[in-house]
């Protein structure tokens, strides 16, 4: 199959929720209030599409919820107004990562959040450099989570994310728990995970000015 044939071309998942006021970044809310929390989300999940969309290596996606929030989505962040955008559907995360995830099967697709400031294209790039050799790939985050997590070949999630604790330092263990013997795993590099008011008051020491000029 030729290396740019659309059946084998890499497919980069942006997973976000439609940035609606006091809607996103609950947990970082209650630290520093809704309106930073809003901005930060919004802004993030800005500079991520602008960093990747249009890059020659891979198509960008954006997959969103609600349910029919993807009309909405290029008044809230125009950033993204020219990426498809297909809707994650219904379910918890784990059942909405594995719809998105298998939907792109069997062209290696990664999946990744839009609020890890640290996404740029060389991030992705690595990323897809490691899924050739494996076949899952999970960014780790430093709190014990995860901010990647790719897919190669035609093989489905399954009960990858099945029982899952989310958000606790058990996450990415949990879910490594859940991976069949026979498949190959590997690790892409540890991006920081901004949930609560410390990791947000360690990472804007040195981004906050530029991101909320």
């Amino acid at each position: 199959m030729p290396a740019d044939s659309p059946r084998s071309r890499p497919v980069a998942i942006l997973f976000l929720k439609a940035p609606l006021f006091g809607a996103v970044k609950t947990r970082l809310a209650a630290d520093i209030g809704d309106l930073a929390a809003w901005r930060f989300y919004r802004e993030t999940a800005q500079r991520i599409g602008a960093r990747l969309a249009g890059h020659p290596e891979w198509d960008l996606v954006a997959a969103a919820t609600p349910r029919r929030s993807a009309r909405h989505l290029r008044r809230a962040l125009p950033a993204l107004s020219g990426l498809p955008c297909i809707d994650q559907g219904e379910g918890d995360l784990g059942g909405r990562m594995a719809r998105c995830l298998d939907r792109f099967a069997p062209r290696p697709r990664l999946l990744f959040g839009a609020d890890i400031p640290g996404i740029d294209a060389g991030a992705i790039g690595r990323a897809f450099g490691l899924l050739r050799r494996s076949d899952l790939l999970f960014g780790p985050a430093g709190d014990g989570g995860f901010w990647l997590v790719g897919q190669r070949g035609p093989a489905r999630c399954g009960g990858l994310f099945d029982g899952i604790p989310w958000s606790s330092p058990e996450t990415l263990a949990a879910t490594l728990g859940n991976v069949p013997g026979h498949r190959r795993v590997a690790f892409a590099e540890t991006l920081a995970d901004i949930d609560d008011g410390a990791a947000f008051r360690a990472w804007a020491g040195g981004s906050r000015p530029a991101l909320f000029s």
